[in-house]
């Protein structure tokens, strides 16, 4: 059976949405028309808000309303420190640990020679010429995720800022708090054992 335009329409849109199949996206349309008309309309406004209101960050990358975002301006900040992350979402779940209080830098997305991303395609070169303007920065932490792009994206840095003297270091890696060894991967167990730390 086919569904009247506007529900195929809002099922098709649903399904844009990362990790939306399609039993998803036609539960989520339904579940959206039997929405009060007010609470559809203010979810619709947000939508639209957050895509005009929203820009990057012109010194770190992140997703704010005002430029520079409020990290950024904030001066009681470590400004020694600059933790480098692959997406506002990585920064986010850092920021709201409340235990870090240095700078960040995105660089939306990571180097993926298969998926035809260099250096020139992430936010690389606006962190490389941030580092040349500001001598008060020391550190630079790279907290790419740990897969194969991630590790290479590290390298790649690594390689690039330690000739100008900064420190690099790495996120840690290895085994989640409440983890069983037994059910950790090779690379993880790998990692922990390097990454091990004194007790």
């Amino acid at each position: 059976m086919q569904y009247p335009e506007p529900i195929a329409k809002l099922i098709d849109s649903y399904t844009k949405l990362p990790g939306i199949g399609l039993k998803t996206a036609t539960r989520l349309a339904f579940h959206t028309i039997d929405m009060d008309e007010d609470d559809v309309t203010s979810f619709a406004q947000s939508l639209v808000s957050a895509k005009r209101d929203l820009r990057f960050c012109s010194i770190c990358g992140n997703l704010t309303e005002t430029d520079p975002c409020v990290i950024c301006a904030d001066v009681t900040r470590d400004q020694t420190t600059v933790l480098v992350v692959e997406e506002v979402k990585d920064l986010m779940a850092i920021e709201n640990t409340g235990e870090y209080h240095g700078l960040y830098h995105v660089l939306h997305g990571v180097l993926s020679p298969l998926a035809g991303k260099g250096p020139d395609d992430i936010n690389i070169e606006s962190l490389v010429m941030r580092l040349q303007k500001n001598e008060a920065i020391a550190e630079v932490i790279v907290g790419t995720n740990a897969n194969a792009e991630g590790e290479a994206t590290a390298m790649y840095l690594s390689r690039l800022l330690k000739p100008a003297g900064l420190d690099v270091s790495r996120l840690a890696t290895g085994l989640a708090v409440g983890s069983d060894i037994d059910y950790a991967d090779e690379i993880t167990l790998i990692k922990s054992v390097e990454g091990r730390t004194k007790l």
